[in-house]
């Protein structure tokens, strides 16, 4: 019997630094031969496309060349096959038949890697693994959750996660916590490995408490390592041979108790597709506004700029907003601005209507 297929999860909270940390190990695989599953909340596929604008996409492939090279058909998925024979798909809720036809070409792969959403629990995911249908042929090789290091040090991920802290310890009555605390100690509890992103925006003392207080929430003994742009060894992301499907029990988390857990009531997306540009400082000035008007958590998108043959990315986490221009238009795409917002509570229409008031 052929070896299983090896599994990397990474999962992590909003705007933690996910889709950089596959960018650059998709840019140095050497020379595995990947597939790429991306998870998104909302329905614009913004981090899938990002994936695959990354340089080692063949993007002069036509589109119907390429669905004959990934030979998916059983379902219509957004599916690109990179230069190196890797392969980058967009997942919704069709987890298992996307498994099931990467699985009919495994021999030309070694390894997967799944860019679980911001908002997702882990241990639903590395559950479905043990499902019949495909438990011969993958496992889950490892679980990697990337920090935030300098929006876990300010708090800008809803909660300042040490004022928690030190509240519950201050009141012993006080038995509930946020959807987003629970969901960021569950992500840490199921890791094999714990990435500090973004450590080069804070100093080493402000790291060193971010790390104690990922350390609290270690269930067993996890390596912790930090990066910048998530510019790490892939040898040090692949091969922990874990099997964490048949090892679960080690990794609690705060729903073990409940089924189908679901934070998709609480927290929302929405989404904007504007046909025109933007100054992109006046759009992150108005962005930086709706955030302090709404509880907004991550915004993430593609702008169209006046007179720049370039698309813009744009992405805040909380206050902090981070921009790049990725690849030119291509000929037969319309220069669009799409983003998406992810919150709670969110005002759709307010948001659509503060951003087209915006002069071009």
């Amino acid at each position: 019997m052929a070896a299983k297929i090896p599994v990397t999860i990474i999962t992590g909270f909003l705007g933690s630094g996910k889709t950089t940390l596959i960018r650059h190990l998709l840019q140095n695989n050497q020379g595995r031969r990947i597939a790429v599953l991306v998870n998104e909340f909302g329905e614009l596929g913004i981090d899938g496309d990002l994936l695959r604008s990354c340089q080692v996409c063949d993007e002069e492939t036509p589109a119907d060349e390429t669905a004959s090279q990934t030979t998916i058909t059983s379902r219509p998925p957004d599916i690109v096959e990179l230069t190196n024979g890797c392969l980058c798909c967009t997942v919704q809720e069709e987890f298992l038949p996307v498994m099931l036809e990467l699985l009919k070409r495994r021999d030309s792969l070694d390894c997967i890697l799944i860019e679980t959403s911001g908002l997702a629990l882990p241990k639903p995911l590395i559950k479905a693994f043990r499902w019949h249908e495909i438990s011969h042929a993958v496992t889950v090789d490892g679980v990697i959750t990337v920090v935030d290091c300098e929006a876990v040090s300010t708090g800008t991920i809803a909660t300042d996660l040490k004022a928690l802290e030190a509240q519950r310890q201050a009141d012993p009555s006080l038995d509930h916590e946020t959807p987003i605390q629970e969901l960021f100690e569950d992500q840490l509890a199921c890791a094999d490995l714990v990435i500090l992103n973004k450590a080069d925006l804070v100093d080493a003392a402000t790291q060193a408490d971010v790390e104690q207080l990922v350390l609290q929430e270690l269930p067993r003994a996890v390596k912790i390592v930090s990066s910048r742009h998530g510019q790490l060894d892939p040898d040090i992301l692949l091969g922990f041979q874990a099997a964490v499907e048949a090892n679960l029990e080690s990794r609690p988390s705060h729903h073990d108790e409940e089924e189908d857990h679901d934070h998709d009531d609480e927290i929302t997306s929405a989404h904007l597709i504007l046909d025109r540009a933007f100054d992109p400082a006046l759009l992150r000035k108005q962005l930086e506004t709706l955030v302090q008007e709404q509880e907004i958590y991550r915004i993430k998108g593609f702008v169209a700029v006046p007179q720049k043959p370039m698309r813009l990315v744009m992405q805040g986490v909380g206050k902090r907003f981070d921009q790049f221009y990725d690849r030119p238009w291509q000929p037969e795409e319309a220069k669009q601005t799409r983003l998406v917002f992810i919150g709670r509570a969110l005002d759709a229409s307010r948001i659509e209507s503060q951003l087209t008031a915006l002069p071009g």
